[in-house]
């Protein structure tokens, strides 16, 4: 399973990108927004962090005008990926821009049919948002799994996103179901890093260490 960070934070990716532990990146405009930077300049400083996916959204909600705006966007480095509104409009800019090559990420996903249809519809990624989906009282990973079955039974290239992770429980659920990416905030992913017993552990070897180097 491949790991994305869900972060518009240039320090927080170069930072993950450096422990070599992440595949892509993955923003949204609140994301972009809390940066406090132009949105060019923003894009362009992360793309060049590594050649890998980075998402970047398309804020319009009429399909010639996504479509314009995406391409616009996608001009900005060849690693960019467009996200794009699970809508009736979304869908419609999906398959136009698949046809002309622009890769595209159909997020806001919240049920099985709405995967189907932006597979359909030529999506390179699908993003279901599985932490909004539990916050309802859903299971969020039961479309996960359904979505992962109905495109391996007809062979659709769209790769899945799990989206919305609130904990890393999240992340081993997503890795169990095969789900080919989770994109994960830096919060969650600094807590798969580190374990208690990792820590005290070190300790005691730093610790005993001490005690062989005091008797050289």
């Amino acid at each position: 399973m491949k790991i994305f960070i869900d972060t518009a934070n240039v320090e927080e990716i170069r930072r993950m990108n450096d422990l070599g532990i992440i595949d892509g990146v993955t923003t949204n405009p609140s994301l972009i927004a809390r940066e406090k930077k132009k949105f060019k300049d923003l894009v362009t400083e992360i793309t060049g962090i590594a050649d890998f996916p980075i998402s970047v959204e398309a804020v319009s909600t009429q399909a010639d005008a996504m479509i314009k705006e995406a391409k616009e966007i996608a001009s900005i480095a060849p690693n960019v990926v467009v996200k794009i509104p699970m809508i009736e409009e979304g869908l419609k800019a999906t398959k136009i821009l698949a046809r002309d090559g622009v890769k595209t990420n159909v997020t806001l996903v919240f049920s099985t049919n709405q995967a189907l249809l932006a597979a359909k519809a030529g999506a390179t990624y699908v993003s279901p948002f599985i932490g909004r989906l539990d916050d309802l009282g859903h299971e969020g990973m039961q479309i996960i799994r359904d979505i992962i079955q109905i495109y391996q039974n007809y062979g659709y290239r769209t790769e899945v996103i799990v989206a919305s992770i609130r904990h890393p429980l999240h992340v081993i659920d997503a890795a169990k179901i095969g789900a080919h990416v989770a994109t994960i905030p830096p919060d969650v992913l600094r807590k798969m890093i580190g374990h208690p017993l990792t820590d005290i552990g070190l300790k005691r070897f730093l610790d005993d260490w001490k005690k062989v180097q005091s008797m050289q």
